[in-house]
């Protein structure tokens, strides 16, 4: 998917496409144990939603027009939110993969807590913000999670830069879809 965003010419991404690429992430919410439980059942969801959307839209393009026409952008259940949303789900695991790398830490309570804090926190609530970090305690052990990904730490590093790779201009184009239709991205 990647490789398609990065060409020169205005490549639309066909919404089907992005929808398979996402659904293999859910995996690695799960993976996360019960401290992201609420990420990856929102998440699932929202990606659900958009397969749905599939059905009827071709791009992603064609989601935001349609919110943008109906004046529907920030209502909760618009296609347009749930893209944010889903969007928001890559770049917190793009970034708990730049701090699981950086890092040799037992513990991935640091790794993820900046990453959070970096991605989601911003844009929700006190209440959230506190159950979450309070949540952090329950993530598994790095052993851990390598063992339920099935990887080792070599094995891990590279798949996970890769998806830091490919995942950066994915959340690149999508941000570039909405500040083209005057979308603030402060949400």
């Amino acid at each position: 998917m990647a490789g398609l965003l990065l060409r020169p010419d205005s490549v639309e991404l066909r919404l089907d496409k992005f929808c398979d690429a996402c659904s293999l992430v859910s995996v690695l919410f799960g993976c996360l144990g019960l401290a992201f439980k609420f990420a990856e059942m929102e998440y699932v969801a929202k990606v659900r939603d958009l397969v749905e959307a599939s059905k009827k839209h071709r791009t992603l393009q064609n989601i935001l027009d349609l919110d943008v026409a109906n004046n529907t952008v920030r209502t909760p259940g618009s296609r347009t939110r749930n893209l944010r949303r889903v969007r928001q789900g890559l770049d917190l695991i793009r970034a708990l993969f730049e701090q699981f790398l950086s890092s040799d830490d037992y513990s991935l309570k640091d790794a993820a807590t900046t990453a959070y804090t970096q991605v989601c926190a911003p844009f929700h609530t006190w209440a959230i913000r506190t159950a979450v970090y309070a949540g952090m305690y329950a993530l598994p052990y790095r052993d851990q999670l390598l063992l339920k990904l099935n990887e080792t730490d070599e094995t891990a590093e590279k798949k996970m830069r890769r998806y830091i790779e490919a995942s950066i201009p994915v959340i690149q184009y999508i941000d570039k879809l909405y500040i083209s239709r005057n979308i603030s991205l402060d949400w």
